[in-house]
């Protein structure tokens, strides 16, 4: 009876062993998975940190091209309103005469272009169709552009005739929030 249960006590740890040591192969397999993810998510994330300054370096590039004065000396604002929306530049410097008259240039020449349904300039900053052009360009004769001068810079009013209208300006000045990374509010005021 002792040799039997001896056996059984035998055969029992010995399975237990096995069982225990499949289980510590299984528990480093998945450890060994959790890692290889962990490594593949950092790889992402600095492929994306890399496309992000790229887009960054060419929008700013193409913006200072585009709009005839740097992103670095002036500061954008986008706002969405109730009928529309406002865009606002001003020089960070109220000193600085030479930025001072190319915004206020900019937005005269823009504030044609969009009365006349061209969005080229937007296209031709981010390097790609921005969303609510399309539809603002076919809806110029619903749309409203006042360009005022303020005391470091200019701001353009847009008033919408219409939801479409108005929901293609707020899809505008959305991508021109996230896209700029102005940090302003895409919620309507």
């Amino acid at each position: 009876m002792h040799r039997a249960t001896f056996l059984l006590l035998l055969a029992t740890s010995f399975s237990f062993a096995q069982d225990h040591q499949s289980m510590d192969h299984q528990s480093m397999d998945h450890q060994k998975m959790d890692h290889q993810k962990t490594d593949q998510r950092k790889t992402d994330q600095q492929k994306t940190d890399q496309q992000s300054l790229a887009h960054r370096a060419a929008l700013n590039q193409h913006g200072d091209q585009v709009m005839g004065f740097s992103h670095e000396t002036t500061t954008h604002h986008f706002v969405l309103t109730a009928d529309g929306g406002l865009i606002e530049v001003r020089a960070n410097d109220i000193k600085d005469a030479a930025n001072l008259g190319q915004i206020r240039g900019h937005f005269q020449h823009i504030a044609r272009m969009f009365a006349d349904g061209n969005f080229n300039a937007p296209m031709l900053v981010h390097s790609q169709d921005v969303p609510g052009t399309s539809t603002m360009a076919r809806l110029k004769s619903s749309l409203h552009w006042d360009m005022q001068e303020i005391p470091r810079g200019a701001r353009l009013t847009i008033a919408a005739d219409n939801k479409e209208a108005l929901d293609a300006v707020h899809d505008f000045l959305r991508f021109q929030i996230g896209d700029h990374k102005t940090g302003d509010c895409t919620a309507v005021r």
